[in-house]
C-alpha cells in the first residue's frame, strides 16, 4: 500500500471485493486514515506521477470501512515482533525486513513492528478457509521468505502479483533469492504469466 491505494480503490471499486491492506509503516497508516475519512465520497482531483497519491483522487463512493480494511502489521513467516528497517533515502516510505537497501545489515536505523503469517491475516479477519483470488505483494524483500512458506504449507491465492524488489539492485544473492521463490511457486503449480523484465511478475495457478 504504502501512500498509493489506486490499485486496491479500482480493484473494490470494479468487483466489490474485499481488501486488506498489510502494512505498519507508520506514513502508510496515516494515508490510509485519511483515506477513511473520505469513505463515500467522489475523487475531486486527478492521479499524480510518483508513489504519494493525494486522497482527493481516490474515488471512493461505494466504498466503507469493510471494503478497504487496513492490518497496520507486517506480513513475515512467524508472529513475531521484529526490526522494519528504514530505508537509505527518508523521503521514501517503504521499509525492510530483509534490509536489502542496506545491503541485507542488521544495524541500520529501524522501527519495531508486529508481524504476522497469511493464515494469522486471514483467520484475524474470518476468512478461514476461504479462497484468496489475489495476493499482491510488495514488502521490499520479504516475499522470497513469505512465498516460500505459502507453497510449503500450501496456501494457494489463484493469483499472486509480485514486486521482486531486490532486483532494483542486481546481484548474487538478489539473483539466488528471487531464483528461490520463483521455484517455489512453479513447484507448486504456479505459473508465471507476465513479467515487465525488471521486478513485477504475475502467477497464476491454473
Amino acid at each position: 500500500m504504502g501512500e498509493d491505494a489506486s490499485f486496491d480503490v479500482a480493484l473494490a471499486k470494479k468487483y466489490g471485493a474485499r481488501i486488506l491492506l498489510v502494512d505498519p509503516t507508520p506514513r502508510a497508516v496515516s494515508h490510509y486514515e485519511a483515506m477513511k475519512s473520505r469513505f463515500g465520497r467522489s475523487a475531486e482531483i486527478e492521479f499524480v506521477e510518483g508513489g504519494t497519491q493525494p486522497v482527493e483522487a481516490y474515488d471512493l463512493d461505494g466504498i466503507s470501512a469493510s471494503d478497504l480494511v487496513l492490518e497496520p502489521t507486517a506480513l513475515w513467516t512467524e508472529n513475531t515482533t521484529l526490526k522494519f528497517f528504514q530505508p537509505e533515502n527518508p523521503e521514501h516510505v517503504s521499509h525492510s525486513i530483509v534490509n536489502f537497501q542496506n545491503n541485507y545489515r542488521k544495524d541500520t536505523a529501524a522501527i519495531e513492528v508486529e508481524a504476522i503469517t497469511l493464515q494469522t491475516l486471514l483467520h484475524r479477519h474470518g476468512l478461514e478457509g476461504q479462497p484468496i483470488a489475489l495476493l499482491k505483494l510488495d514488502i521490499e524483500g520479504a516475499e522470497v521468505e513469505v512465498l516460500e512458506q505459502l507453497a510449503e504449507q500450501g496456501v494457494f491465492p489463484r493469483q499472486i502479483c509480485v514486486e521482486f524488489d531486490e532486483l532494483n539492485r542486481p546481484g548474487d544473492k538478489a539473483f539466488e533469492r528471487v531464483d528461490r521463490a520463483d521455484a517455489a511457486l512453479r513447484s507448486a503449480g504456479y505459473q508465471c504469466v507476465y513479467g515487465n523484465g525488471g521486478t513485477d511478475y504475475l502467477y497464476l495457478k491454473r
